[in-house]
């Protein structure tokens, strides 16, 4: 079950905020336990279980923690451990057979355990319980329920944002539903749910059908229309995700942090990072560069940090060479950054123009199944070629003017320009028109979901 699909906008999430809205307080977290679960089982009825006894072990542990205090960085160790195997074993063992397979001229077979769906989000969520825990920065959580809740609370348990369980610790046991959060929490899904439905589902469709092409086939347009389109995609779809997540929290009374802040307005590739997927980015930070040392044991040491956290972070992404050069790209641009380029010192509009080359370029890799086709996209956006007959007539079918349209809207919306009228116009009149706009959206995406459009669900790989 997807955020984006009619079985939970229609059933699913009216049902679960009703019945919450009128049971007593004290089983609140039992219910939305409960439901977070079916939520999860829905797609994984088996994997479900795996959740629930990785949640269990994880309690245990952080307990053993708390009480022996000669033995806290064992028990670590065994915690970083054990997740770490369940996630090596689900999403990254048949990798590691494919490149030992490969480099050796062996054939060992490949286990083809199925990816359970949001492993990576939860896995990280409960570690930073465990580290916060073993840290002394939140009060380890005797009620296991309670724990199990924070784990699997279904608005972002498959697609994020990663909640540090210190940030939700008080609302977890005391919270309040108001009309007013009720309100805003849902105007804040339903602008979620437009940015995934309106305009991540149609550059899918742009993105998938171009990407597809064969590598003989693509041209300089080609080339750069399809890379612009999956640069709307993924962050329309990620950020629409965390919108609806932050949205649905915020109607059961929880405040989660942002997750993106228009990252495609950075002027350097290290405030990229800072605005793209906020929550990933702070625990890499927190959990990994601040432990290995940072910034703080010298330039050799500094860059080796900082090659290591992403070569992480884009293995993190996926089971994939493709994904860990990605990883590798941004961390190389973020030591030229540091110690060459100097983007500081540049104009304001050659420092945006330089990240958002660099973002698209990144994008391409990530994108493309093979290193291969990577480079070949990369080499035909800066090498002028003429399109094929099978490439024009695949774009004159794709580029209808209402997917020009949306490309418009996109990079429009992907800028705080409306933001920023908001901020400048009398907050009156900008509050009817934003709750008459969010109507109009709404309706739109009924009508999108009625038509039963493309919807492809990116986080598979995560």
């Amino acid at each position: 079950m997807v955020f984006s699909s009619p079985v939970f906008i229609f059933l699913f999430l009216p049902m679960v905020y009703l019945i919450n809205l009128v049971i007593p307080k004290r089983y609140s977290n039992i219910f939305l336990l409960l439901f977070s679960l079916i939520f999860y089982a829905w797609g994984e009825p088996l994997y479900v279980f795996l959740m629930v006894f990785s949640a269990l072990i994880n309690y245990y542990l952080t307990i053993w923690i708390d009480k022996d205090s000669n033995s806290r960085k064992i028990i670590l160790i065994i915690a970083i451990i054990f997740n770490i195997g369940i996630l090596g074993l689900f999403k990254y063992a048949d990798f590691v057979i494919l490149t030992i397979n490969g480099l050796l001229n062996t054939s060992f077979p490949m286990l083809n355990l199925p990816l359970p769906i949001g492993i990576s989000f939860y896995t990280f969520q409960t570690m930073s319980y465990v580290f916060d825990v073993y840290n002394n920065e939140t009060a380890v959580q005797r009620n296991y329920f309670s724990l199990l809740l924070y784990i699997t609370f279904f608005p972002q348990l498959i697609a994020g944002p990663i909640v540090q369980y210190h940030d939700i610790a008080k609302q977890i046991e005391s919270r309040f539903v108001t009309l007013d959060k009720t309100v805003h929490g849902l105007r804040r899904f339903i602008v979620g749910l437009s940015k995934k439905v309106l305009l991540a589902n149609a550059m899918a469709i742009v993105v998938d059908r171009l990407f597809a092409l064969p590598n003989s086939e693509i041209s300089m347009s080609i080339a750069w229309i399809a890379s612009i389109a999956y640069l709307f995609q993924i962050y329309f779809d990620f950020s629409g995700y965390s919108d609806m997540a932050i949205g649905m929290g915020e109607m059961f009374g929880f405040h989660f942090k942002e997750n993106f802040n228009y990252p495609y307005i950075a002027m350097s590739m290290q405030d990229f990072w800072r605005r793209w997927h906020i929550s990933l980015s702070s625990w890499f930070r927190l959990y990994l560069y601040i432990p290995l040392g940072g910034n703080r044991k010298g330039k050799s040491r500094t860059m080796f940090n900082r090659i290591f956290v992403f070569f992480l972070t884009g293995l993190w992404h996926g089971a994939s060479w493709t994904f860990v050069l990605w990883g590798l790209y941004h961390g190389l641009f973020l030591l030229l950054e540091q110690t060459i380029l100097k983007v500081e010192r540049w104009p304001n509009i050659i420092r945006r123009i330089y990240t958002l080359m660099v973002v698209l370029i990144g994008f391409v890799i990530f994108r493309s199944e093979t290193f291969t086709q990577s480079m070949i996209f990369i080499q035909s956006m800066f090498t002028f070629t003429y399109a094929s007959a099978l490439a024009t007539k695949e774009l004159m079918i794709l580029m209808t003017p209402l997917t020009i349209m949306l490309f418009i809207i996109s990079a429009i919306a992907s800028t705080p320009i409306l933001k920023m009228i908001q901020f400048e116009k009398k907050q009156v009149y900008i509050s009817y028109l934003s709750y008459g706009f969010t109507i109009v959206l709404w309706i739109a995406c009924l009508l999108s979901l009625a038509a039963n459009t493309y919807n492809p669900f990116i986080y598979f790989r995560f």
